[in-house]
């Protein structure tokens, strides 16, 4: 799964980059320094052959001679892994000389067919000795006189010793990468870090922006993310013009068609049935349809506007306040929690919604009407609650209430269950268009005290 924030992902490259480089780099120089410690190790191998060659003749009884002095005391310790041989080759009669080192041990000799000599006859192998000590042995061949006399020289040096150098040398190796490491690290993710607060920056102007708390993206930015922050700037108020022009557009055409819709109206209540009902209908079907599709498109000019904010208890407590003067003998309950609600609609379409809701509670309820607003437990269906949050408001009276039938055909555009009482049917209607506008919920169903209990679910900010 790739990592969603860009921070992490720089730092996630950046951290595999440096911690693989690390790693080849002790991989190369460890294996650079055995390269370079072995060499060392033979080089001292065969100076000690070369002075134990220097150090040995042939005697006048014919004999192996001599009592070579190699400064290391390693060579007279017994079982050190340190030890020099001259061995007599062919028709040369003569005992062996051996370091003191390694007494009576033996000191196995590989065949020439798998460590063949040098241009310099001169060969190295690794063996074990008489007492488990894995050396390193460093042979040649030489004639001692003019008699043709030759033997073979060894020297041997315990691998323990260059081991455990080369063990120690990668101990503080590794320490030494190890604290590099994470503090290159540690490094790196601060500068990554300050490299990205303009976009941290540019986030948060964002965040405050689609809250309502800003309406452009402040800040001093860096020239690579200035042009970014000047067009979406320049974005954000081409929408806010876009929107006032739709919204004054549509009020332009909904009042140049309130006064021929109106004059067909009262021309139809002139004329004698059947025409004049006829009439009529036709009109009131037509100041439906222009209503509704006036809605739709002044809320689609609007819908996801980043400038559409309204703080939910402001608008309820005025609403509130209109319907307490309207209606002083009904008792209306407000209740927002928590504090702070904000829709993401244009504050006239929030009245519209819930000023309809509450005139038909107000009309309906005998003593009161509670209005309750919090954060809506579910998204509507069909909806993401992951991508914003929503909020639901339930109106409820204390009337008489509805049945499931009559509630099935309250919510049908323009009809009226209770021709005694003033109005046109379409309150519920438009209540429903403008939440389905802005991809919400509207429902009705019977309250806990029998009454009628509407339920909107509209998208709010997070």
């Amino acid at each position: 799964m790739r990592p969603q924030s860009l921070t992490a992902r720089v730092l996630l490259v950046s951290t595999i980059w440096a911690v693989s480089s690390l790693v080849v780099i002790g991989i190369v120089i460890s294996a650079l320094y055995r390269q370079g410690s072995e060499r060392g190790f033979q080089d001292l191998l065969r100076a000690q052959l070369y002075n134990v060659i220097n150090s040995i003749v042939v005697n006048e009884n014919q004999q192996l001679a001599g009592s070579p002095q190699l400064g290391d005391l390693r060579f007279s310790q017994p079982q050190t892994g340190w030890y020099w041989i001259v061995e007599p080759i062919g028709e040369f009669n003569t005992p062996p000389l051996v370091s003191t080192s390694l007494g009576t041990g033996k000191l196995p000799i590989v065949s020439v067919d798998k460590v063949p000599f040098d241009i310099r006859y001169e060969r190295f192998y690794t063996t074990r000795d008489s007492f488990n000590n894995e050396v390193e042995v460093a042979e040649t061949e030489v004639v001692l006189d003019i008699q043709g006399h030759t033997a073979r020289f060894r020297v041997a040096g315990n691998r323990n010793v260059l081991e455990s150098d080369i063990n120690d040398f990668n101990r503080n190796l590794y320490l030494a990468l190890s604290i590099f490491g994470f503090g290159g690290l540690g490094m790196n993710a601060l500068a990554i870090l300050f490299g990205l607060r303009p976009l941290d920056q540019a986030r948060r102007s964002l965040e405050k922006i689609r809250a309502g708390e800003s309406e452009r993206l402040d800040g001093e930015f860096p020239r690579e993310i200035q042009p970014l922050a000047s067009e979406i700037n320049a974005l954000i108020e081409s929408n806010r013009r876009i929107v006032e022009r739709a919204r004054m557009q549509v009020g332009n055409l909904a009042h140049s068609l309130k006064t021929p819709i109106a004059v067909l109206m009262n021309e139809a209540r002139v004329l004698e049935a059947p025409h004049g009902e006829l009439l009529r209908a036709q009109a009131d079907a037509m100041q439906t349809q222009v209503q509704t599709y006036l809605n739709r498109a002044r809320i689609a000019a609007q819908r996801e506007s980043v400038l559409a904010r309204t703080d939910v208890e402001a608008a309820l407590e005025r609403l509130v306040r209109v319907m307490r003067r309207l209606n002083p003998e009904r008792s209306f309950v407000l209740t927002v929690s928590p504090p702070g609600l904000t829709l993401a609609m244009e504050q006239q379409d929030v009245e519209e919604t819930v000023g309809n809701l509450l005139e038909n509670a107000a009309r309906y309820a005998v003593n009161e009407v509670r209005i309750t607003a919090m954060p809506a437990p579910e998204a509507p269906a069909g909806q993401d609650s992951a991508r914003r949050s929503w909020i639901v408001i339930d109106v409820e009276d204390d009337g008489p209430g509805l049945t499931t039938e009559q509630i099935a055909l309250a919510i049908k555009r323009g009809k009226r269950l209770d021709e005694s009482k003033p109005g046109t049917g379409l309150g519920l209607s438009i209540v429903r268009e403008i939440a389905s506008e802005y991809h919400g919920a509207f429902g009705l169903a019977r309250g806990e005290g029998g009454g009628l209990k509407a339920t909107l679910v509209l998208p709010g900010v997070s």
